[in-house]
């Protein structure tokens, strides 16, 4: 089953109640939430409070995908701000499998995040840890980006390594999702769609959700 979730980061943020609203009304599984510190990736963005208001307004789940440094250090305000799922990057942390443990010891999802000339390989010895790979088909730090091509052959070879875990562990793709690629990025092997000027770029943000669904479940 694809799952569809829409990224906050292209979302009006002084209306952010009401533009949640309207990708639930469009049927999203869960609301990817993007928080920058202008150090890993050029831009700043949003903190556990924000997650916090935003967790108030939702039932939906959250996936904070943290593009910081020492995320180790943020993990447990997110977590307790209302993160379900938690995804760290594999280049911001040396201690990548005590990270995972972290973020499950604290009762959420752990996930990692792999930048497009990261290699697959960057998770062969946290497999076992992992609940979800994300899969960034863009170089983060800025929404609207162009989808990089290589990301389709990047996300078999992911699924080919998860083997047997295939099942358990979500592979998201994030950056330049629309519903031109969303059959394809299904078939590759993602679980979980992310996109954020697709849909809230969009005149109406429901509709853009059920026609990327559409797309990617299309026979």
């Amino acid at each position: 089953m694809i799952k569809i979730a829409p990224s906050i980061l292209s979302a009006d943020f002084a209306a952010l109640g009401h533009d949640i609203a309207r990708v639930e009304a469009g049927g999203a599984d869960q609301l990817h939430v993007d928080v920058m510190d202008g150090r890993f990736v050029p831009n700043i963005t949003i903190g556990p409070v924000v997650v916090a208001a935003i967790r108030k307004r939702t039932r939906l789940p959250l996936d904070v995908h943290l593009m910081i440094v020492e995320p180790e250090r943020y993990i447990p305000e997110f977590v307790a701000a209302g993160a379900d799922m938690v995804t760290v990057h594999a280049e911001a942390c040396p201690h990548l499998q005590r990270t995972l443990a972290q973020i499950r010891e604290l009762g959420a999802r752990g996930g990692v995040a792999l930048n497009p000339s990261t290699p697959p390989d960057a998770l062969e010895y946290v497999l076992d840890d992992l609940d979800l790979v994300l899969v960034m088909s863009v170089n983060p730090g800025f929404g609207g980006q162009a989808f990089i091509p290589s990301t389709h052959r990047k996300i078999r070879d992911i699924r080919a390594l998860l083997g047997d875990r295939h099942r358990r562990v979500d592979v998201s793709v994030d950056g330049g999702v629309k519903a031109d690629l969303a059959k394809a990025l299904a078939n590759d092997g993602a679980s979980t769609l992310v996109a954020g000027s697709a849909i809230f770029g969009a005149a109406d943000p429901a509709a853009a959700v059920r026609a990327i669904r559409d797309a990617a479940t299309a026979r």
